[in-house]
């Protein structure tokens, strides 16, 4: 079977950074894949960018063109920067690019990071533009990694990742199904920044607070949280239906976010239980994203479920998301599906993503 080396490019919804992940790729056998991360790096935003993106669902029609055109060439410089200092080259670049809007009830996801431009710095061919498809399709549009988890990480039970929101993928009964579980890094940083830091790193904030029980019983009474899957949440919903009971509390800020990693580890856990068919002891959930290095969000994970916790080295935790992504990228590229609507919710399986450049050497 052919390897690729492949570039992932990931920008959640926390906005901690561009991660950057050189991966190689190889098929094994149909619809399983071998994998290895050779090299990754996580550009912090800065000011600037941070509040660029945070603030761009608000902006005219000319910002918002600009801004994607510039996003596109700042991935490509970095990208391109990334090869050069680490010797590396690459067939194929897969950018998921940064979600401005998530919206699938209006029929709307866009995520920002011009692919034009990101070839033209690089001259690597490139594929963008994940969820547009799946969407139209009356998908979410999201999460779209389960694919990846199934061909990849077949050999746990779940698979959870603790980015802005924290996402879970599950194979029932042979088909893989993923969903937004709640909000994550996105609430915890925003409680993180009340204290002057960008997270609260290895949840020391949490572990000094105390958990408010009115504040845990309203949060845990959200009607999201009643739904049934395919879901997924947004940048939207957080205002919309989220953040004013945190805004509302009365509680210390401190006990806000011990509150909060309870209330997400309660989620998490009731999640688990009910894809496990209520009973999870002996099955393994391999859990990455930003969220695992909080090691008060995992122990309160672990208090909640007797399933086992599993936490990878360093590598997969950060670029696990770029690393699917790279997949996903590559099945665009062969013609194959890389979202399922058992995942989405769409009326079909579909071959999504846009293409720039010439892909004539990887086919």
């Amino acid at each position: 079977m052919r390897k690729y080396n492949i570039v992932g490019v990931m920008s959640g919804t926390s906005m901690d950074g561009l991660d950057i992940a050189h991966v190689t790729l190889e098929e094994v056998s149909e619809g399983k894949w071998g994998y290895q991360i050779n090299a990754g790096t996580t550009v912090n935003y800065g000011e600037k960018w941070r509040l660029r993106l945070s603030k761009l669902r608000h902006q005219n029609s000319i910002i918002f063109h600009k801004t994607d055109r510039f996003y596109g060439q700042f991935i490509g410089e970095h990208v391109k920067a990334f090869l050069t200092e680490n010797s590396l080259e690459a067939d194929l670049i897969a950018s998921h690019g940064h979600t401005v809007f998530h919206q699938p009830e209006n029929n709307i996801t866009v995520q920002v990071g011009d692919g034009n431009s990101i070839y033209g710095y690089t001259g690597i061919p490139t594929v963008t533009n994940f969820r547009a498809l799946d969407v139209i399709l009356g998908g979410e549009g999201a999460p779209l990694v389960g694919i990846a988890d199934q061909m990849m990480f077949g050999e746990f039970a779940l698979c959870l990742n603790l980015g802005g929101f924290a996402n879970i993928s599950a194979d029932i009964n042979g088909t893989r199904v993923a969903y937004d579980v709640a909000p994550c890094n996105i609430i915890l940083n925003r409680i993180a920044r009340e204290f002057g830091q960008e997270y609260d790193e290895d949840g020391e904030i949490a572990e000094k607070g105390a958990i408010d029980y009115d504040l845990l019983t309203d949060l845990n009474e959200i009607d999201y949280y009643t739904y049934e899957p395919p879901k997924s949440l947004g940048r939207e919903w957080i205002s919309a239906s989220f953040w004013s009971h945190v805004r509302n509390s009365v509680a210390k800020k401190e006990d806000k976010m011990k509150t909060l990693v309870d209330h997400i580890a309660q989620q998490i856990g009731n999640n688990i239980e009910d894809l496990c068919s209520g009973d999870a002891s002996g099955k393994r959930v391999f859990i990455t994203g930003g969220g695992a290095f909080n090691k008060t969000l995992i122990s309160h994970i672990t208090s909640h479920t007797d399933a086992e916790v599993v936490v990878p080295d360093e590598n997969m935790v950060n670029y696990k998301e770029a690393l699917a992504f790279a997949l996903l990228g590559i099945l665009r590229v062969q013609n194959k599906t890389n979202v399922h609507k058992s995942a989405t919710g769409a009326s079909e399986d579909t071959v999504s993503g846009s293409l720039y450049g010439d892909f004539s050497k990887l086919v």
